[in-house]
């Protein structure tokens, strides 16, 4: 896999059936690695281990429905009281991220609410803070810190 703009991590793999899989410790189980998984794995690890969110906040690769269709985020970050913190769609490295990929989660926000917005491909990181009023995002240097 490609080195990716984040901090170093330690992974866990297992090789079955001539393909390698990946340890996530949210879903708590091997999946198998592709690029796109090696982003994301790699923003887990970013947002648990350097920003602090609890793992308990943090949910992988779930079902919604947005305006009647069935659709799959890559991670979220819920606020304690259940709201959504913050939505984020991983892309492979190889991926450029374009206005089409911000039209994709801003879509997804907008029945999520989200309070922030991270897009990455594991090489450029976008992160954005929601206006929802004013229906528009403001993109940040870096994303915060969990609050305790």
């Amino acid at each position: 896999m490609v080195p990716l703009r984040f901090p170093k991590y330690e992974f866990r793999f297992k090789n079955t059936e001539n393909s390698t899989y990946i340890f996530d410790v949210i879903r708590k189980k091997f999946v198998k690695l592709q690029s796109e998984e090696w982003v994301r794995q790699h923003m887990l690890h970013f947002l648990l281990h350097t920003k602090q969110y609890p793992k308990s906040l943090v949910n992988v690769e779930k079902q919604i429905i947005i305006h009647g269709l069935r659709k799959r985020y890559d991670i979220i970050i819920y606020n304690t009281d259940g709201s959504i913190h913050t939505l984020v769609e991983c892309k492979a490295p190889q991926i450029n991220i374009s206005q089409e990929t911000f039209d994709q989660i801003a879509i997804y926000n907008l029945d999520l609410k989200a309070e922030y917005l991270i897009v990455t491909n594991g090489i450029a990181h976008f992160y954005c803070q929601m206006d929802h009023e004013a229906e528009k995002y403001t993109f940040l240097n870096e994303f915060p810190d969990f609050r305790r």
